[in-house]
């Protein structure tokens, strides 16, 4: 039995950028680093247009959930597992 690629979620690698001054739009290779890696899952609500982002570590941990809406507007809720 092959598996569906449709329900394999994509894995994204996280960067660090120790310098936040990119006025040019360039991010050099020796000013950052891989931080770690995040799943990306989105749903797309039709009737209201609000999409729903849902962000997981590799453990499908979900560390952040985004609604965004059509208008252009964001608001997040950022889980954090720490003790």
């Amino acid at each position: 039995m092959s598996v569906n690629k449709k329900f394999i979620e994509p894995i994204f690698k996280q960067l660090e950028i120790e310098d936040d001054r990119h006025s040019n739009n360039i991010i050099k290779a020796n000013k950052s680093k891989i931080r770690g890696s995040k799943k990306v899952s989105v749903f797309e609500e039709n009737v209201e247009g609000i999409k729903v982002i849902l962000e997981k570590d590799k453990n499908d941990n979900i560390k952040e959930i985004k609604f965004q809406c059509s208008c252009g507007q964001t608001k997040s809720i950022v889980l954090d597992y720490s003790d």
